[in-house]
């Protein structure tokens, strides 16, 4: 540990993993690259039109006619106490075998990825990553201790087969194994791929081998705009290591800050007396209210169709203008599409330029652990207008080909 310095003040106070990390970039720094001229293809965001704000209105009155007397009070009222027959319901729909004793709300779903570490992992212990993965996930974790290790992905996801390999020569060579692994399996971020089906049994079959539990991230898993879904990680569970995070963020909107946790029973009252308290009583009672008359299912229908145009617009602006040797994901869902730009552009060197040109995206390198990245960027297509994506798409292109002016537009 370091030793205290005068010079610092009193940083010398903070925790030995803080001093160790308060060098790093903080999450949500990235929201800084925008210009007000520059089409903003780095927000992960809703569009602003999706929001249901009419109907959380009349959900609001409608709940303070019927319990206004304890809707804003500690707890809230009995809508509050229903949120978790919502979420039981809608896991059912999907597959999963779900009682509210294995629920447990969250302050949103990053607060429930890190109710998971705190429970869970102590520092030095090892967690493995999808590599790229959620930049806000990583900054989590940091704040562990913790050892991340990366795993490669390609179209159907996590590389199971290089998990398994890797774990194995692990073992044999008696190396620290995981704790846990964090995936997105669903329109992963910042990739939009998607883990296939027979992966994710072989994940669970692994987690058995090596004794780690498996952290499923699905955010984006109802804003399926092509193909058919694959089963829930948590679905396929049979042990109780998959321990599954979602939120209301996607599907209604960010500033309810509500999400949850599907795990077993033994796990939930750990969180429950390790994160209590951390959710709004109103708005537990409010989206709860919000979710009858199938209000929430009609709506999610409404933002896939929405989502779904800004998608196809992206895909095929990218095929209409980006230059040769450029390649990107084409996602069923989700928000992201990622991009690997021709050899010889850095996608971090090139941001500057780009938003020059009227584009802001994210570097591919943001979503590593250790290097990575650097041909690769992350657009976004929820936020802009398909009009502003073409827009975006346009300038991104002539960043390119500034950036490399060998490549001919029309090679």
């Amino acid at each position: 540990m370091r030793e205290p310095d005068q010079s610092d003040g009193l940083d010398h106070l903070f925790t030995e993993t803080v001093q160790e990390t308060m060098d790093s970039s903080v999450y949500g720094a990235w929201r800084g690259i925008r210009d007000p001229e520059a089409v903003p293809l780095s927000f992960g965001f809703p569009y602003p039109d999706s929001f249901p704000n009419g109907e959380l209105v009349s959900a609001a009155k409608s709940l303070f006619d019927a319990e206004g007397d304890c809707a804003l009070q500690y707890g809230g009222g009995e809508y509050a106490d229903a949120l978790p027959e919502v979420i039981v319901d809608r896991a059912r729909d999907r597959g999963i075998d779900c009682t509210t004793e294995k629920i447990h709300l969250t302050n949103g779903a990053t607060n429930a990825i890190d109710t998971v570490c705190q429970t869970f992992l102590d520092q030095g212990d090892t967690v493995f990553v999808e590599s790229p993965t959620f930049m806000g996930a990583l900054r989590l974790l940091r704040n562990y201790g913790v050892d991340i290790e990366g795993v490669d992905m390609d179209e159907s996801g996590l590389d199971v087969e290089a998990l398994a390999d890797d774990l194995a020569a692990r073992e044999a060579a008696g190396e620290p194994l995981p704790k846990l692994l964090y995936t997105i399996p669903n329109f992963h971020n910042p990739t939009g791929v998607t883990l296939s089906a027979e992966r994710r049994e072989r994940l669970l079959e692994l987690a058995v081998r090596y004794d780690f539990l498996v952290l499923e991230d699905d955010p984006y898993g109802q804003l399926r705009y092509d193909g058919a879904e694959p089963p829930p990680i948590k679905a396929l569970d049979e042990t109780g290591r998959a321990i599954r995070v979602n939120t209301f963020s996607k599907t209604i909107a960010p500033g309810v800050r509500t999400g949850w946790i599907i795990a077993a029973p033994s796990f939930v009252k750990q969180f429950d007396r390790i994160n209590a308290g951390g959710e709004p009583s109103f708005t537990r009672g409010l989206i709860a209210r919000y979710a009858e008359d199938g209000r929430l299912d009609r709506a999610v229908g409404e933002l896939s169709a929405g989502y779904r145009e800004r998608r196809d617009r992206m895909l095929e602006s990218l095929d209409e203008r980006m230059p040769p040797g450029t390649t990107w994901s084409e996602p069923d869902g989700g928000f992201f599409v990622w991009v690997e730009f021709p050899e010889g552009v850095d996608a971090e060197g090139m941001l500057h330029d780009a938003i020059d040109e009227g584009v802001a995206y994210l570097p591919g390198s943001f979503f590593y652990h250790e290097e990575g990245g650097t041909r690769n960027a992350r657009l976004s297509f929820s936020h802009a207008s398909p009009a502003e994506i073409d827009e975006g798409i346009a300038a991104l292109a002539a960043a390119v080909r500034a950036e490399a002016p060998t490549i001919e537009a029309g090679d």
